[in-house]
This record gives C-alpha cells, sequence and structure tokens, in this order.
C-alpha cells in the first residue's frame, strides 16, 4: 500500500490516493493514546479470552486462541508498537484482522485496552503522517485524523503487521 507521506505529495499536505474520499474509522484506546485503522481490515471485534502461550516466539506475539476451531496468533499491539501493555481490564478487546503478505493470508488477533467508536472520515481530516516526534515508528502510522484540536493515529496495518518481522524467532537464553 502507499505511503501517506508519499500520497500527500503534490496535493498542499493533505493525503490523496489510499484516504481520498469517505472512509470508516475504528478508533480505540491503546497505552492511553488513541488510534485507529480502517473499519474494512477488520474481520471482527471478541471479548478478550484467555491465551494459550507458546514457547519460543516473539514478545509481541502473546499466545494463540482458539476461534471456531481455529487457532489464531495474537499479537501485542502494544509492544509491536513499542508501548508498555496495560493490564487486562473488563473493556480489553482482540480484533481479529487477515494480514497479508503476497499470495499469504492470515488471520492475527490484535490486543486494544478499548474500542471507542466508529468514526465517519473524510480524507480532508487526515494529515500526513509526522516523520519524527511519535513514541511509535513512524512508518507504522499512515495519517493522522484530525478532529477538532485532537489527533488519532491511523495505523498502517500493511507495516505494524507485517508477517516477516512478526515471525522473527524468539532468541534462546544460553544459546
Amino acid at each position: 500500500m502507499q505511503n501517506t507521506m508519499q500520497a500527500a505529495a503534490g496535493t498542499g499536505g493533505k493525503p490523496s490516493g489510499r484516504w481520498a474520499g469517505q472512509h470508516k474509522v475504528l478508533a480505540f484506546t491503546l497505552g492511553g493514546e488513541r488510534f485507529g485503522i480502517e473499519i474494512g481490515a477488520i474481520k471482527e471485534i471478541i471479548e478478550y479470552r484467555a491465551l494459550t502461550a507458546v514457547p519460543l516466539t516473539p514478545d509481541t506475539i502473546s499466545g494463540v486462541l482458539n476461534l471456531r476451531g481455529d487457532v489464531v496468533p495474537v499479537i501485542s499491539l502494544a509492544r509491536r508498537l513499542g508501548l508498555e501493555p496495560a493490564a487486562v481490564g473488563k473493556r480489553t478487546c482482540i480484533l481479529v484482522i487477515e494480514a497479508r503478505e503476497g499470495e499469504f493470508s492470515l488471520d492475527l488477533g490484535i490486543v486494544v485496552d478499548m474500542v471507542n467508536e466508529v468514526v465517519d472520515v473524510e480524507g480532508a481530516d487526515i494529515e500526513p503522517a509526522p516523520a519524527f516526534g511519535t513514541s511509535i515508528p513512524a512508518d507504522y502510522i499512515g495519517g493522522m485524523l484530525r478532529r477538532g484540536e485532537d489527533f488519532t493515529a491511523l495505523l498502517a496495518l500493511e507495516r505494524v503487521l507485517a508477517i516477516p518481522e512478526l515471525m522473527v524467532p524468539a532468541t534462546r537464553l544460553n544459546a
């Protein structure tokens, strides 16, 4: 997918391409910060449930869950973004998303602290992603949704959930 900074070139700083037109965005909270992803990327939202740990997986993988007979790896989105994971609370949930890498696809769960709302978004309300000054890697942000004086970081899921990067094996102690 096209990087929003590249898409904004030649449009007075306003994103075009991927963010042109209308979108529905799911806004959620993670580590006290607001993030959003396009609603079309989400297959379902489920209540948080106990996960089964898998030995020797990267620390970004919290475990797996059984979703109607399918094994679904669950990612700690906070860890993936370099944030401190919050304690699981009554509003913690798992967003089930289909990650794609070429012809390969995989259902992944991502843990979020709380789902806030679904927002109707116009492309004109989305600013380019900042190149610096964020607490997460800049290439993980696809744009910044401006709502009044507040901003919501729109995640570039194709980068955040890049399958090859997620599957880097954990290092063994004393290996």
